[in-house]
C-alpha cells in the first residue's frame, strides 16, 4: 500500500530531525553540513511533512548557533574566558537553552516517526501550505 499524502516524506523528515539533533550532540558542523544536503536535495520537491521538518530543524539549528555566538560575546564582554562568571554562564547558558533545544528536537523526532507536521515554538517557522490542521499542535 503506498504511504498516504501526509506521511510522504516521514523517513527524510525522521532524518532532518536526527540530523537535527547530532548537531546539538554528537557532531556539531558535520551534522549541519549534512542537513543542509538534505535540505539542498530535496528543497523543490519535497512533500509537506518534510518541508515542515526541513524548516522547523535549519531554523533552530541557525538560532542554536546564534545563541552560541552570543553567549561567546556576553562572556567576552563580562571579562573574558579567565573570570569566574565564565562557568555561571556557561552551565545557565547549557542548562537552559541547549536543552530546550534538545528536549525539542526530541519531541520533533517523534512527531517525524509519526508523520505529524510540527512547529518549534520560538524559533519554528511558519507550516507549509499541506500540513493538515490537526498536525499543527
Amino acid at each position: 500500500m503506498p504511504p498516504s499524502a501526509e506521511t510522504r516524506g516521514s523517513g527524510a523528515a525522521t532524518a532532518a530531525e536526527a540530523l537535527y539533533l547530532a548537531n546539538l550532540l554528537l557532531a556539531p558542523g558535520l551534522a549541519f553540513a549534512a542537513l543542509l544536503l538534505l535540505w539542498w536535495r530535496s528543497r523543490e520537491s519535497a512533500p509537506p511533512l518534510l518541508r515542515a521538518h526541513l524548516a522547523q530543524t535549519l531554523s533552530a539549528s541557525l538560532w542554536g548557533g546564534v545563541l552560541l555566538v552570543l553567549v561567546n560575546l556576553l562572556i567576552l564582554a563580562l571579562g573574558g574566558y579567565r573570570g569566574a562568571h565564565v562557568w555561571v554562564v556557561v552551565i545557565t547558558y547549557f542548562t537552559l537553552v541547549h536543552s530546550m533545544l534538545v528536549v525539542f528536537g526530541a519531541y520533533g523526532l517523534a512527531k517525524a516517526m509519526a508523520g505529524q507536521c510540527w512547529r518549534f515554538p520560538l524559533v519554528g517557522r511558519p507550516l507549509p501550505a499541506g500540513c493538515r490542521e490537526a498536525e499543527r499542535t
